[in-house]
């Protein structure tokens, strides 16, 4: 039998490749793992964590204005970028330590350079060489910079996190969920916005009303929208950029950030000397259980063509490394995972969309419109948006959605019951919490309309 130096090694230090790396090793494996930049990966770095903590910084100037209309003559104050950057890199510096306290408890060989595979056993550490009866690739992803001429003098997510100070005005390109959240960040720290996207509506592939509301949202911000349009070049004269669309149409601005997208981390890993098949993009080809075309080596994360979200990474980490050393793979709920856009206002949902419920059948759909009851007072242009998306059939509650405070954290609720099977009567049997925006997911009783064929067209 071959002796390897470790059971498992794991190459990536994010969040995914943390719980791998912890779970092998409580179930007694000998586990190394490798970061080359910085523990916790992009979601405590440059991802997720920041990002909440930015945009938390973001809504105390609204709340100083909102708070008007509640009898406090609160005057908002002027907000000290550098100071947020500082007590942010605080925080981030301290889960660092955390991540790598952990690994250390549990008894893991830690190295903080970066690791190649020269086979599908045999790693390149730095200035060493270690073999692995198997190994995990969770190396994340990183944005993608634009190739328009110019390119080069946008910023991406990875920069926005530690820039030295802000223009009075900032241009995003982009239409997807990085873009909508930084859109709403700098607005709310009081600078003007404007958000260039292909299409016509924001935040592709999420549900069609959601997608309309989260617009009229962004513009009642101030945010100026540019939709279906594209860029064809990008000048800097000074401090001062000239974006100019495909139109003809330019843009004078203080700085562009380009939120076009990400792709896998895996440019010079040795994927394929160690005989891993990748697709078009760099991503990982790997099946149900992870494996990818080497049978000893796996892959989670954002790594592959999957879901690209944190809590994921964690659950195929954590189930990957039962599978292997433990007594089998813990059941995760991956078909309707619940995420969040930490838009302002937020914007939550779970499950199937109108039209993805519409393509298998007949769907009963249940929408309300409101002003949430801290801007009736407020007198803040903002309306919460809620949605139900019930199988007419089974009476399966098969998708919700939400625009509005709080949306992630009522969101949360929801997919347990939907992940559980509830159908719209166990909705309608449920007592709210009164008076709460949450209490309308259960008080929704008249269908809006129906999507798909008709119930009684289909039969035909």
């Amino acid at each position: 039998m071959t002796a390897y130096d470790c059971d498992l090694f794991v190459i990536g230090g994010g969040s995914g490749g943390v719980r791998c790396a912890r779970i092998a090793a409580g179930h007694g494996a000998r586990v190394a793992v490798a970061e080359e930049r910085y523990w916790g990966g992009t979601c405590v770095n440059v991802g997720c964590v920041p990002k909440k903590l930015m945009v938390m910084a973001s809504e105390y100037g609204a709340a100083a204005e909102d708070s008007h209309g509640f009898g406090w003559d609160t005057r908002p104050g002027r907000h000290d970028w550098a100071t947020l950057i500082a007590n942010k890199d605080k925080e981030i510096a301290r889960l660092n330590a955390i991540y790598l306290k952990m690994l250390d408890g549990a008894g893991c060989t830690v190295f903080e350079t970066r690791a190649t595979l020269l086979d599908a056993h045999t790693l390149q550490v730095g200035n060493e060489r270690v073999t692995s009866k198997y190994v995990v690739i969770a190396t994340g992803g990183h944005p993608i910079r634009p190739t328009f001429p110019g390119g080069e003098l946008c910023i991406v997510s990875d920069d926005a996190f530690h820039l030295k100070s802000m223009p009075a005005h900032v241009t995003i390109i982009g239409g997807g969920y990085i873009a909508i959240e930084f859109a709403g960040i700098f607005a709310g720290l009081g600078l003007k916005v404007d958000l260039v996207m292909r299409q016509k509506l924001p935040l592709r592939g999420f549900d069609e009303d959601l997608r309309e509301a989260m617009a009229e949202a962004l513009e009642a911000q101030g945010i100026r929208l540019y939709a279906g349009k594209t860029i064809a070049s990008l000048q800097q004269d000074g401090p001062a950029f000239t974006l100019h669309l495909a139109d003809g149409e330019m843009i004078e601005t203080g700085l562009v950030f380009a939120a076009i997208g990400r792709v896998p981390n895996t440019q010079g890993l040795g994927l394929d000397r160690a005989g891993v098949d990748t697709d078009g993009f760099g991503g990982v080809r790997a099946n149900n259980e992870y494996r990818t075309s080497a049978d000893n080596i796996f892959a989670i994360g954002d790594v592959l063509d999957k879901l690209e979200l944190t809590p994921v990474a964690i659950a195929e980490g954590h189930s990957l490394a039962d599978r292997l050393f433990g007594p089998g793979p813990r059941r995760w709920e991956l078909n309707a995972v619940a995420t969040a856009v930490f838009s302002t206002p937020p914007l939550a949902t779970v499950g199937l969309t109108e039209a993805e419920a519409a393509a298998r059948g007949p769907a009963d759909i249940y929408l309300s419109r409101f002003t949430p009851m801290r801007h009736t007072l407020s007198g803040r242009k903002r309306r919460t948006l809620m949605k139900l998306v019930v199988d007419q059939a089974s009476q399966r509650v098969v998708g919700a959605h939400m625009l509005g405070e709080d949306a992630a954290e009522i969101m949360q609720g929801l997919s347990i019951a939907i992940n559980s099977g509830a159908t719209k009567a166990d909705f309608d049997r449920t007592v709210g919490i009164h008076p709460t925006a949450a209490e309308e997911f259960v008080t929704m009783r008249t269908r809006t309309r129906v999507a798909g064929e008709p119930a009684q067209k289909a039969a035909e």
